[in-house]
């Protein structure tokens, strides 16, 4: 398990797979990389929240995950969270709609 099976997960919609893996991941860190990691996880369930339709749960998990990304900002092991934090909470509502909406994970945009 590897943060970059965690994102390449994200990048396939694939939500709930993501957030179990980024969750072993986490579990695993050093304890300096621990809030990098679940709000990795956070970000995960919240997409996965916005599928089901749940914007409330969404926000929520977008705004834990604000917590703990944002002292990594603008870009922590290859993750660009400038662009993730700001971009998240104006998409929440959207995710249901259309699975194809973009946000920055990595080097390139994530989901395309």
């Amino acid at each position: 398990m590897s943060l970059e099976e965690g994102l390449d997960l994200i990048r396939r919609g694939e939500y709930f797979a993501a957030h179990e893996v980024l969750e072993d991941v986490w579990r695993a860190s050093e304890p300096q990389e621990r809030d990098f990691y679940q709000g990795l996880v956070h970000v995960a369930v919240a997409w996965y929240q916005a599928g089901r339709g749940n914007r409330v749960g969404c926000e929520r998990q977008l705004e834990k995950a604000t917590r703990r990304l944002g002292p990594f900002a603008p870009e922590h092991r290859g993750v660009d969270l400038a662009a993730t934090l700001g971009g998240e909470r104006r998409q929440c509502s959207l995710r249901r709609e259309n699975k194809s909406r973009a946000f920055h994970l990595g080097q390139t945009v994530l989901i395309s």
